[in-house]
Order: C-alpha cells, then sequence, then structure tokens
C-alpha cells in the first residue's frame, strides 16, 4: 500500500536543533568528539528540591490523570507565582499546564486562526511559529529582527506589516536565536498597536528569567494587555527540566476553556506528579536561588563565548541580554552559514545551527547555545577558530 499524506504535512517544518543533535549523536557513535552547542537545554540538573517533590508525589499516588487544564493546586500555585513576580492577578482557571509550551502555541492557533488569516512573527525566531502557522493554513508574515538594532523588531517595520487580514502577532523575549530582549517601549508599542488593530498575541516568555542586567519586561503583563494576550512559558529552562514536559499557557478564560478542550482530545492532562513538582519550583526558595546561580553561570559563559567569536577573524557577535543564545554575523567569512554549520560538525567536530534554520532574516548567521560547561566551550571556540582560519586560507579537509 502507498500512504497519501495531508497536503497539511508540507507545510510543516522541524527543528533545525534536533536534526543536528541526531546527527552528532551518529559522529559519536563512530568515536568522534563533538561539542555540542546546537541544543537549547541547560547541562544543569533539575534542582534537587525539585525531583524530591516529584519522587513524593509519585509516592502519594500522582499517577493518574488529573484535569485537563491541571490539578487545581498547581493552577493556583502558577497563579500566585506569576502575580508575585509581574504583579499581574491571576485566575487558576485562566492557567493551563501542558505537556510542553509548544502545545500553547498549537492549541491558540487552533482555537482562534482561520485559514488566511495573517499571523506576524518574529524572523530570525524558533522555527515551530512559522511552521505551526503555515500548518493551520494561515499566512505567516515574518517580522525582521535586525542586528544593528541588538536583534529587537523595528517598530515601525512592525506596524507596516498589519493588515486587515492580520489577526495575531507572536512576540518572543528574551529571543531565540539571538538573546535580544524588548524594553519597555517595545512593550508599550506593541500594546498600542494591538489595541488599535485588535489583535490577539502570543507572548513566548520561556527565558524571561535568564536575562543579564536588564529587567524582562512582560508583554502579558503590560497594562491592558492580560485582555488579549496568551503567556506562553513552561519549566525547561529556568529549572532545567526540558525532559519534564511541562509547559502552561495563561489566557483570556474563554479562550483557556477552548485550550483545555483541545488537551482532551490530544494529551488528555499533563502528568500530575510534575505538576505537583512544578508547585515546589514556583514556591521554594530554594529553587528560586538555584535559578539565580544557574543565571551566574550562564552569563559567565556568554562573555566567554561572545568575546572569543569576537576574536575570530570575520565574525562579530552582539552580547545578547538573555536567553542562552550567541548568533554571530559570519559574513565577513566569506562563508555560507549552512556550509560553515556542516563544516564544523563533520571536520572540527562542533555542533551549531546555521541561522537560515530560523528563517531567511538569519543567513549571515550561525546560533551556538553555551549550554555546556567553560572546558567544552573554550574548546568548541578553539575549533571553529581553527577552521574558519583553515577555510580562509582556502584549505580543505
Amino acid at each position: 500500500m502507498t500512504i497519501r499524506f495531508a497536503e497539511r504535512m508540507s507545510r510543516l517544518g522541524t527543528e533545525g536543533a534536533f536534526e543536528v543533535l541526531a546527527r552528532a549523536r551518529k559522529l559519536e557513535a563512530q568515536g568522534r568528539d563533538v561539542v555540542h552547542l546546537e541544543i537549547g537545554e541547560p547541562d544543569f540538573a533539575t534542582p534537587d528540591n525539585i525531583t524530591e517533590a516529584a519522587v513524593a508525589a509519585l509516592q502519594s499516588g500522582y499517577t493518574h490523570y488529573t484535569p485537563a487544564g491541571g490539578i487545581i493546586e498547581a493552577r493556583a500555585s502558577l497563579a500566585g507565582f506569576l502575580e508575585r513576580r509581574l504583579g499581574v492577578a491571576v485566575d487558576p482557571t485562566e492557567v493551563v499546564l501542558v505537556p510542553g509550551s509548544k502545545n500553547i502555541l498549537l492549541f491558540v492557533l487552533l482555537a482562534c486562526i482561520e485559514p488566511g488569516d495573517e499571523v506576524i512573527y518574529p524572523d530570525p525566531g524558533y522555527p515551530v511559529y512559522a511552521s505551526l502557522v503555515e500548518f493551520i493554513g494561515a499566512k505567516g508574515v515574518p517580522v525582521r529582527l535586525r542586528e544593528d538594532k541588538d536583534f529587537r523588531m523595528d517598530l515601525d517595520e512592525l506596524a507596516a506589516l498589519v493588515t486587515p487580514r492580520t489577526r495575531m502577532l507572536i512576540v518572543n523575549s528574551p529571543q531565540n536565536p539571538t538573546g535580544g530582549v524588548l524594553t519597555k517601549e517595545d512593550v508599550a508599542f506593541i500594546a498600542q498597536l494591538a489595541a488599535e488593530h485588535d489583535l490577539l498575541v502570543i507572548s513566548d516568555e520561556i527565558y524571561s528569567q535568564i536575562v543579564y542586567g536588564p529587567e524582562h519586561v512582560s508583554v502579558w503583563a503590560a497594562p491592558g494587555m492580560k485582555e488579549r494576550t496568551v503567556l506562553m512559558d513552561g519549566m525547561s529552562k529556568a529549572y532545567a527540566m526540558c525532559g519534564w514536559r511541562l509547559g502552561y499557557g495563561v489566557a483570556p478564560q474563554p479562550l483557556a476553556a477552548k485550550m483545555e478542550t483541545l488537551m482532551i482530545n490530544s494529551s488528555s492532562c499533563a502528568a500530575a506528579f510534575t505538576q505537583m513538582a512544578a508547585i515546589e519550583a514556583w514556591e521554594s526558595p530554594e529553587s528560586a536561588a538555584a535559578v539565580e546561580r544557574m543565571v551566574h553561570i550562564f552569563q559567565a559563559r556568554r562573555d566567554l563565548v561572545v568575546d572569543g567569536l569576537n576574536a575570530i577573524p570575520g565574525v562579530r557577535c552582539t552580547r545578547p541580554e538573555g536567553a542562552f543564545y550567541a548568533f554571530p554575523n559570519i559574513e565577513e567569512t566569506g562563508l555560507d552559514e549552512k556550509d560553515l554549520a556542516d563544516g564544523l560538525l563533520q571536520e572540527a567536530g562542533v555542533a551549531v545551527l546555521p541561522g537560515t534554520a530560523f528563517g531567511p532574516a538569519g543567513k549571515g548567521f550561525i546560533r551556538l547555545a553555551y549550554t555546556q560547561g567553560e572546558a567544552d566551550l573554550k574548546k568548541g571556540l578553539e575549533r571553529i577558530s581553527g577552521y574558519v582560519e583553515q577555510r580562509a586560507r582556502g584549505v580543505d579537509g
């Protein structure tokens, strides 16, 4: 039998980090040494108190189905955490807990966007934005993030992209892949634009606790925005819980109810014991201290990587203000970003991503995740420098 796939599958993209990771693992299986700078996953262990809370939950019987939107105690705990952190009151019924924050993006698109509607998203940006927008039959409209603006949106350009068919705007701060951070002025402009054009906003704030100096400014928490914004976040990055698969959305209650219905029809619920562990993450001073320590280490790694990249002839790198990615410009090396990324993996043993894995505006860039220890980062930088200089001399292999 020949399986005929639905046309919509041709519109579904992928995530380059997982593809490069798979290729790197194959090389390692052949005995090659690879420095992993491709995957956006903290190398830290989940804080012990969170793991202990999960084990206690398992032993206490949290091994069954939960309500689709999550255990009410966990939803209430998150509501309290957000109010303390961002100063906005949240009703637990506005919270939906899901097995990974991508579900929030998909659910909101399914619930609110019709085929042909326009959705604005950042370019370069998290590739799942464009993938899911196109998958559901909407028209994706990229807004370019420019190096000379520290990878923030050009606000006039953003406003010019809005048409009568624009239904939604996706924003991400701190941003993947660039580490760019929106300012208070940026957020105020976005809020006014959304109100003027009656736009629904998805604010992806998964890196909001990983900032190095500037205060995180939440689009969702801006005055008047809670009523038209979905906060998309999760436990993976700040708490080193990527494998636990717990994300969350906070949305106006009618939309949250639709998202619960979509949960019923897809995953049923997030795992009960992970929800109970999340309560420990949100409420324990020990967890907050662990996040602070991790961010301090990431900042030192950021400086090491950015300084090292800027010392390589033909490479320049903006110093990111958040997340844990460097996004260097490699145009002056004369190398194509995909060719460079492939060569670094196959010949130098360094796994990075081409900037175009995050959209056309990533041309001329590569992305590095500084989610490894300093020894590996130094090794990776030495290999990158050596390979770039070798290619500049026109020497193969």
